[in-house]
């Protein structure tokens, strides 16, 4: 098992590479781990994730309250919390606000048209969660119907959310979901899509079920036609 240092790095890591790769600008985004005893290792409020050390992180309860660090726990952990609660297989989170993906959610387009096959095996599609206020309980109650089924999530004029079992495997997720948006994007510039049929789609299911085996392949639905924010 990881230790708590290790986590601490590892945020760190990767919130530098948000930074890097463009995905957060200024004070933007927040990381987070599952720690053991209930517990949650998360980002800080109001500092850059490029500029981070290890001893800046904040530890909560799952209530939210800080119980270590001497900074500020983000506003957003709320939506953290939400999600280690009904997904007690995720240990970690990663939130920030991917130019072109971002772009979609702000356009009110959610990512579900089957193009990649990739994209599809991986995530099976990102739905577009309906706008909430940062820091308020609004924004994981826009949440809550998608966390069950999905691994990332698209924040109405917001940004993203992706989780996984390891804080680097929620950070590829957000990778995953860029590059998919960068792809949808030429696509409506080329002002043609050929979406996988449905046949096409059923093989990916029974692959799926080969590669990540028949519970988590049955619990990331497949996209099947466009969703609607409601």
């Amino acid at each position: 098992m990881p230790t708590e240092r290790k986590h601490r790095e590892e945020i760190v890591h990767y919130g530098r590479m948000l930074h890097q790769r463009g995905f957060v600008a200024a004070m933007d985004g927040n990381l987070s781990v599952r720690l053991p005893g209930h517990r949650v290792l998360v980002t800080p409020t109001c500092l850059s994730k490029g500029a981070m050390r290890p001893a800046d992180m904040v530890i909560v309860d799952l209530d939210g309250q800080r119980v270590a660090g001497r900074r500020h726990v983000t506003s957003e952990i709320g939506m953290h919390l939400l999600i280690y609660r009904m997904r007690p297989d995720i240990q970690a989170i990663c939130h920030a606000h991917p130019p072109t993906a971002t772009g979609f959610a702000a356009a009110g387009i959610p990512l579900t048209e089957p193009l990649v096959c990739e994209v599809v095996m991986g995530l099976g599609c990102i739905p577009l969660a309906r706008y909430g206020t940062p820091g308020t309980s609004e924004l994981a109650q826009t949440l809550e119907p998608y966390v069950p089924s999905y691994d990332a999530i698209l924040m109405s004029n917001h940004g993203v959310v992706t989780y996984g079992d390891t804080l680097e495997h929620a950070y590829m997720k957000m990778e995953t979901v860029e590059h998919f948006a960068q792809i949808a994007l030429v696509t409506h510039l080329l002002g043609r899509q050929q979406p996988l049929q449905e046949v096409e789609i059923e093989k990916l299911l029974l692959a799926r079920t080969k590669y990540f085996g028949a519970k988590m392949a049955s619990s990331m639905p497949l996209p099947r036609t466009p969703q609607k924010v409601s």
